[in-house]
């Protein structure tokens, strides 16, 4: 007699992976190939593979499924978030602003990064999750990195850290979002300078 050959069950929690997985990678595709306003759950389940039911079980909007996608694909700077602490602030801050500038201007990033920005101003649930798993964490290491600066004296002793971080961060976004300009290193220098000029130890 043959030996009875024994076949694993399938795994379901594998088979959601590669499902949530094909998901993430239908919509990045499909975002960047036909912008947000064609985009439908209808394409995404069709170029994953799913059922449409599949993806409202884990999202309620294609905006949220835009956003884990947009996460996925970031997941790098987005997943553990650490801004450099050299003990030079000034340098640590172009750094920091650099690879933003950066960002903000690589067309792979544009089109997706301005339909979620359309997105989250008309979608209060989506700009909860966005605030909580992106924007908060990112502002909350930036103020604690000039929490130190501060203490180290590096800034101010009255310096308001929830302002430093909107001076940081503002300008670059601003120009972004209205093409005023070019975003590169030489405009994010240029911000750092102006906001440790305004908030830097007198005398600096």
């Amino acid at each position: 007699m043959a030996p009875v050959t024994r076949q694993s069950a399938p795994d379901p929690n594998r088979r959601n992976e590669q499902s949530r997985a094909a998901i993430l990678t239908a919509a990045a595709e499909l975002v960047a190939e036909l912008g947000f306003a064609k985009l439908t759950i209808e394409k995404i389940a069709a170029r994953a593979g799913v059922g449409k039911q599949t993806i409202y079980r884990w999202w309620p909007s294609k905006g949220a499924v835009v956003f884990d996608a947009f996460l996925a694909a970031n997941e790098n700077a987005s997943g553990s978030l650490a801004l450099p602490d050299t003990g030079d602030l000034g340098e640590d801050l172009r750094t920091l602003l650099r690879l933003t500038a950066l960002e903000l201007a690589d067309p792979a990033f544009d089109r997706t990064g301005r339909a979620l920005t359309a997105e989250v101003l008309t979608d209060p649930a989506l700009l909860a999750e966005y605030r909580e798993r992106l924007l908060d964490p990112l502002l909350a290491v930036t103020r604690d990195r000039l929490r130190s600066a501060r203490e180290a004296g590096q800034l101010r002793a009255d310096a308001d850290l929830d302002l430093a971080v909107e001076l940081l961060y503002g300008p670059l976004h601003y120009r972004w979002l209205h093409r005023l300009g070019p975003l590169d290193a030489g405009y994010a220098d240029q911000v750092v300078a102006a906001v440790l000029g305004a908030l830097g130890p007198a005398g600096d």
